[in-house]
């Protein structure tokens, strides 16, 4: 099957001259269609660079990213509006990416309305969205603030789903939502793909939420990916000593274990600097 997103040597550089810093070393990763692939790494990555440069929000510096077989690294203002009804984005933070101003039917309405739909098709629409992510219908006359954190990312969901997207980029959508909250959401989103088909580039630093909802898992090391793979054989058999650390960061409910896992950290985490100082 051929890739719906291509990500290919991708370099990008902030700053100019001699202060210019790169922080992506030539990524390359593919999503096939109705798959999800999680870019897992610790804060400073690189992971939500790499969204944003697929998004059109930053510049690469060379490298190609190419979506369904056409080259858009570079793509243009108004060929990026054509893009926005396959290409969507779910953020980390469901409040500050809902205007507090607008009621949800009209923040829902808005990108259909956008694209030629009529206000009866688009108001129907978002009755259909706000059922598919399990809030009421009278949502709608309803505010962001008026909502739970958890309530919100749905609504952020609905927005993304409502262009009927084929690929959607999440950028730590669960991150400021508590476990069972993230449980709910999480599931969420797999009854959604599961449903139309959509696939996930999933940014997040948690490898549990990766192997959550992913199929296949890159991890990212200071702007280089070090392991990629299918979930399971990432998370259960990991060959880089930095997804090791990932796995070990994971707290445990038993308290032996969670100081040996702390131990064995702290050793592989030593180790990587030992080496780094060597070379």
């Amino acid at each position: 099957m051929s890739a719906l997103l291509a990500v290919d040597q991708l370099r990008v550089r902030f700053g100019t001259g001699k202060r210019a810093t790169e922080v992506l070393h030539g990524v390359s990763f593919e999503i096939a269609p109705s798959e999800t692939l999680g870019l897992v790494g610790e804060s400073g990555s690189g992971k939500t660079t790499i969204g944003r440069t697929v998004l059109g929000l930053v510049k690469a510096h060379s490298g190609a990213v190419s979506f369904d077989g056409r080259d858009i690294t570079s793509a243009g203002r108004r060929e990026r509006r054509a893009l926005a009804k396959d290409i969507q984005v779910v953020f980390q933070d469901p409040y500050s990416s809902l205007n507090p101003a607008m009621a949800i039917g009209d923040i829902l309405s808005e990108p259909l309305i956008m694209q030629g739909v009529s206000r009866r098709d688009a108001r129907a629409r978002v009755r259909t969205l706000l059922d598919q992510v399990g809030l009421p219908s009278d949502a709608t006359d309803r505010r962001p603030q008026e909502f739970s954190g958890g309530q919100r990312q749905r609504v952020a969901i609905a927005r993304a789903l409502a262009p009927e997207p084929r690929l959607i980029v999440c950028d730590e959508p669960v991150s400021a939502l508590d476990l069972t909250t993230q449980a709910r959401v999480l599931d969420l989103f797999a009854e959604i793909q599961q449903r139309t088909g959509v696939a996930y580039l999933f940014i997040s630093h948690d490898l549990a939420v990766v192997r959550h909802i992913s199929d296949r898992a890159c991890v990212l090391y200071r702007g280089d990916i070090v392991e990629t793979g299918q979930v399971d054989d990432v998370i259960s058999r990991p060959t880089h000593a930095y997804t090791r650390r990932l796995i070990l960061a994971a707290p445990v409910a038993d308290p032996d274990r969670q100081a040996e896992r702390r131990r064995e950290r702290r050793r592989l985490l030593d180790l990587e600097r030992s080496t780094e100082a060597v070379a």
